[in-house]
């Protein structure tokens, strides 16, 4: 995932969109915090030997989603960055699922 961010960011960077780079980094650092925030709780679930989820986790998955959305928001109103930048950045898992899927596939495929 954050090889797609880069990638897009860097091109981005390079046909000379600095503030729609700078939307789309920070939507994808959004989402990829979002993500490993979701996997460190379902790794705590179910986690051997722990009878209760640490509180830290439940407030990172409680907050996840108020905290992008006020963030995403507050970059609207002042209109710091472009909200179709960060919009496009909040999709950089989607990406990375994707191209995951296509290699479990062709790793399928081969046997």
């Amino acid at each position: 995932m954050i090889g797609i961010a880069g990638a897009v960011t860097l091109g981005l960077l390079v046909i000379g969109q600095v503030r729609f780079a700078a939307g789309f980094a920070f939507g994808a650092a959004l989402s990829v915090l979002n993500f490993r925030w979701l996997h460190q709780a379902i790794a705590n679930l179910f986690a051997e030997g722990q009878t209760r989820v640490p509180r830290r986790v439940v407030a990172k998955l409680a907050l996840r989603y108020p905290l992008a959305f006020a963030t995403l928001y507050l970059f609207y109103k002042t209109e710091w960055l472009p909200l179709t930048a960060m919009i496009a950045g909040l999709f950089v898992p989607v990406g990375g699922i994707l191209i995951e899927a296509v290699v479990q596939i062709r790793d399928g495929l081969r046997t």
